[in-house]
């Protein structure tokens, strides 16, 4: 029989959906505020690989992506998401975001996203938020489940969490043994 354990802190990682540069800066500002200092931001990249974003946010989206120094519990990413949920309503306009937020936390073996929405592959956290293991690391480098969102799957999206993931290693290294 194993015995219970806390896990390991894990990585913040945040995707954003915009088509609008000062939102994407204000949001910015906000989770520094909530979360503390970026230690990774990706260059934006246009985000063209559905059309379920545009009706509400526009055309001409890009997606960012941004980690933080600060490592957190994994039992965090609930209270996270609805930080998050409530960011993306005080830029709204009209009752429609003009940025949608996906936060998630990446450890040494996976890429975990928060989501509000059930599915067969989701596992239930709190209030409303669920969890999905988007991407395993294996044979050095992360890959993709049959469930993991097209975007995410690319090569662009792998690297990202790749560098990630070496940002998080280097860290791992510099806590205290226990």
């Amino acid at each position: 029989m194993g015995s219970p354990h806390y896990p390991e802190r894990v990585k913040l990682v945040i995707g954003l959906i915009t088509n609008n540069k000062l939102v994407y800066t204000k949001t910015k500002k906000q989770l520094i505020r909530y979360f503390g200092n970026i230690d990774y931001e990706s260059m934006p990249r246009p985000f063209n690989f559905t059309d379920y974003y545009g009706k509400e946010l526009g055309a001409g989206l890009n997606r960012y992506f941004i980690s933080f120094e600060k490592l957190l519990s994994p039992k965090d990413l609930a209270k996270i998401k609805i930080i998050t949920n409530k960011l993306e309503k005080k830029f709204s306009v009209d009752s429609r975001r003009k940025i949608n937020i996906d936060p998630g936390y990446l450890n040494l073996s996976k890429l975990v996203l928060a989501t509000t929405k059930d599915y067969k592959h989701r596992i239930y956290l709190d209030k409303g938020i669920y969890a999905e293991v988007t991407l395993y690391y294996q044979a050095r480098t992360f890959k993709s489940w049959p469930w993991t969102y097209p975007d995410y799957k690319t090569k662009d999206y792998i690297d990202i969490f790749n560098e990630i993931r070496q940002i998080y290693q280097k860290q791992l290294k510099c806590l205290p043994h226990t």
